[in-house]
């Protein structure tokens, strides 16, 4: 059986710390969010009515996707927040022109939302995180009523204490909780925020589980 470390062992482990998933990754285009989701998130936002809406994406790396879509958007048509443990080398350095744009460097589990979210995604993020499932739980909170959240999840990431796979119990809680499992995409996706409970208990991280679909290195994640 694997060694299983917790989660604030593994943002100081190599394959974490190493992660470049998205340090380039613009809003459309060939390397895009759009490209990866199957959607454009600016189309998205300018659909929206109503309040100011809000784009929290997750994992956000240099948050290049955020920053392109703050400068086509005014600045008090739209909230953009960008979470990674890493965060930016530097600052867009337009940042003053861009007041809308917040990009925070902290850990996942250290940060939480303060308003509701009309778009929340993670693009090839949970493959870095230790408890993904409680990740997932969490971003289904912070997203509005009628908002969309996005991310890309591997299922044989997830395993049992023995170290088998959890995929197929894992993706059925998933689904009978409102998400949609695009298998060939590896996205989950979920449509109006809510309460999720999942009947999954996180048992720790194992930063040595090799590459996934993705071709890189990602983590394990081990539930009861």
């Amino acid at each position: 059986m694997a060694r299983l470390i917790s989660d604030d062992e593994l943002v100081a482990s190599s394959v974490v710390a190493n992660s470049t998933m998205n340090r380039e990754r613009g809003l459309s285009g060939v390397n895009s969010y759009a490209r990866e989701l199957g959607f454009d998130p600016l189309t998205w936002l300018r659909g929206r009515d109503g309040a100011v809406p809000g784009w929290l994406d997750l994992c956000s790396g240099e948050g290049r996707a955020l920053a392109e879509a703050a400068r086509q958007l005014p600045p008090e048509g739209v909230e953009l927040t960008g979470v990674d443990l890493v965060g930016p080398m530097a600052p867009p350095p337009d940042a003053a022109a861009l007041p809308h744009l917040r990009l925070v460097t902290a850990a996942f589990s250290d940060w939480a939302s303060d308003r509701p979210y009309d778009l929340i995604t993670c693009v090839h993020g949970l493959h870095y995180l230790g408890d993904q499932l409680g990740a997932i739980a969490r971003a289904a909170s912070w997203l509005a009523p009628d908002g969309r959240f996005a991310a890309h999840f591997d299922p044989e990431s997830v395993r049992r204490p023995d170290g088998s796979s959890a995929a197929r119990p894992v993706v059925a809680a998933l689904r009978a909780a409102g998400f949609g499992y695009r298998a060939r995409r590896h996205l989950l996706v979920l449509d109006g925020g809510r309460p999720v409970d999942l009947p999954f208990v996180y048992a720790g991280a194992d930063p040595s589980a090799g590459p996934n679909y993705t071709g890189q290195p990602a983590v394990g994640s081990y539930y009861r």
